[in-house]
């Protein structure tokens, strides 16, 4: 199939990567949109890693309040240039982030922020649920793996679904700024207010 410029187009609005790379990305899986999409994912996690060690010392402080005014967010976002941190796009995302913040509740922004005692505690809950199905050690192991994975979506803002779109996780949205701007971009921490009753 041939790639025209109007499936570019809507490949580059749809994950916000350049021009040339949706038309390659598009060569390379033969005109099939899912699978470029596929393609340009793993190529912005190679570059988000590439980029990860570099300085982001400029950024943006967001906020949201919830419509009941019962739920308030402040997070830190940062890039590597006052470029981008005016950018409008980059507003967005810190806004986004925000607000998925305020709806998902997340306590680390990352596996690696876990402390290592709630780790072994988490573990040790998996481990008691499965003590009496009789399977292999080496399985109980895969399972609690697994079964962290789970945890981590709950408890981590980066492993969370976006509220936005269920089938991209938080990190996938920060991957496509990364990957269209081409700046270290994170997300350095955050405070979630509630009311309760």
């Amino acid at each position: 199939m041939e790639v025209t410029a109007d499936k570019v187009k809507e490949l580059r609005e749809r994950t916000g990567i350049g021009m040339m790379e949706c038309k390659k990305a598009l060569e390379e899986a033969d005109c099939d949109a899912e699978k470029a999409v596929e393609i340009l994912r793993k190529k912005g996690y190679a570059r988000a890693k590439d980029k990860a060690h570099r300085s982001a010392a400029e950024g943006a402080v967001g906020a949201y309040i919830h419509t009941n005014s019962k739920i308030g967010v402040l997070v830190e976002v940062n890039c590597e240039s006052d470029f981008v941190a005016i950018n409008k796009e980059f507003k967005e995302l810190v806004k986004n982030i925000a607000m998925h913040i305020a709806a998902s509740n997340p306590t680390y922004i990352a596996p690696e922020d876990i402390p290592a005692d709630v780790l072994d505690k988490e573990k040790d809950i998996i481990r008691e649920q499965l003590k009496d199905s009789k399977k292999p050690a080496e399985i109980i192991e895969k399972i609690v793996t697994g079964k962290l994975g789970k945890f981590y979506e709950e408890v981590c803002l980066l492993d969370q679904p976006y509220i936005k779109d269920d089938k991209t996780k938080v990190r996938d949205l920060i991957t496509a700024f990364i990957a269209k701007f081409k700046e270290n971009t994170k997300v350095s921490r955050f405070t979630r207010y509630e009311i309760k009753k």
